[in-house]
């Protein structure tokens, strides 16, 4: 099944709660996934971000919205349990509790005036019922990124040969192959012989070579044969690695070709150069950094315990 939004869990948070006199968060969400049935895959999907598993946080934010309305109090480090008020709201036996539910509580409406920032010209900002606030700026970040990574790719596939050339140059610089930016531009581009656009240096000491094909093509996709002619020219050159870098596409074909076969030949596609190009900082420029942070709780230990 799909893993419940935060709001889902405000009651089965309750009712864990109601059943014991102290729970951690984690024991918490152990038991709770076995009441959704969630898989071990699910169980572990991580946030957007990648710094934390999605279930847990989900849970953990269905905590905090109960703690505010006081249906909730924190007891020690991690642990929380079910206060009188949050007792009474059970045996109500509610059909669902969510943040419209928790209107209803003081504390609730405080702690949401609080939370709540406004626009410019006092429009409020509209809150997503089905995200929890990490999950929400997560989305938001991936939004932003993949608009990005749309004009990457139109900007190079408007750019010319040459500056693709420069481009791949740049990027597998950044990466920390071919030693310094001049050895490298000196080494791509040059060969364009027998199916080989250009050679680089795998590290700065130059202990390992790899070829590369460049296409800068924008509609067709690359196929099977070219795949092939390229590791043909590998095999007349003794070498045991390539990279072929398109703006365009791979065919399911060519994947299959490449994976199957001994020389380690890397395929990079138009989406994942305009990936790397923002991985490395190519093209793009910081705009905005925000910092996500938490409490500390060893910092807080003596209030808690």
């Amino acid at each position: 099944m799909a893993i419940p939004d935060f709001q889902s869990l405000m009651l089965p948070v309750l009712e864990y709660a109601f059943t014991t006199t102290e729970h951690s968060l984690r024991e918490a969400t152990d038991y709770l996934a076995g009441q959704f049935n969630l898989t071990v895959e699910e169980q572990n999907e991580l946030l957007p971000s990648g710094t934390q598993p999605l279930f847990y946080n989900r849970v953990g934010w269905a905590r905090t919205y109960l703690k505010q309305a006081g249906l909730l109090e924190l007891t020690r480090r991690n642990y929380l349990q079910i206060t009188d008020k949050g007792k009474d709201v059970f045996e109500s036996k509610p059909d669902k509790i969510n943040m419209k539910y928790l209107e209803q509580f003081p504390e609730y409406l405080e702690f949401r005036e609080r939370k709540r920032e406004k626009k410019e010209g006092g429009e409020r900002i509209s809150e997503v019922e089905e995200l929890s606030p990490e999950e929400s700026l997560g989305a938001s970040y991936s939004r932003i990124r993949e608009d990005l990574a749309i004009d990457l790719l139109d900007n190079i596939l408007r750019s010319s040969p040459g500056f693709f050339e420069q481009l791949v140059v740049d990027v597998l610089v950044k990466m920390g192959y071919g030693g310094s930016r001049s050895d490298a531009a000196r080494a791509v581009g040059k060969s364009g012989d027998e199916g080989i656009d250009g050679i680089i240096d795998e590290d700065r000491l130059g202990l390992d070579t790899i070829y590369l094909q460049a296409k800068r093509w924008s509609e067709n996709p690359v196929g099977r044969s070219e795949i092939q002619k390229f590791v043909g020219a590998l095999q007349g050159k003794r070498a045991k690695k390539g990279i072929f870098i398109t703006a365009s596409r791979f065919t399911d074909q060519a994947r299959d070709y490449a994976s199957s076969i001994d020389t380690e030949v890397v395929l990079i596609d138009g989406k994942r150069l305009a990936d790397l190009t923002i991985d490395h900082g190519v093209g793009v420029s910081t705009v905005a950094t925000y910092e996500q942070k938490r409490i500390d709780s060893d910092y807080f230990i003596e209030t808690l315990e």
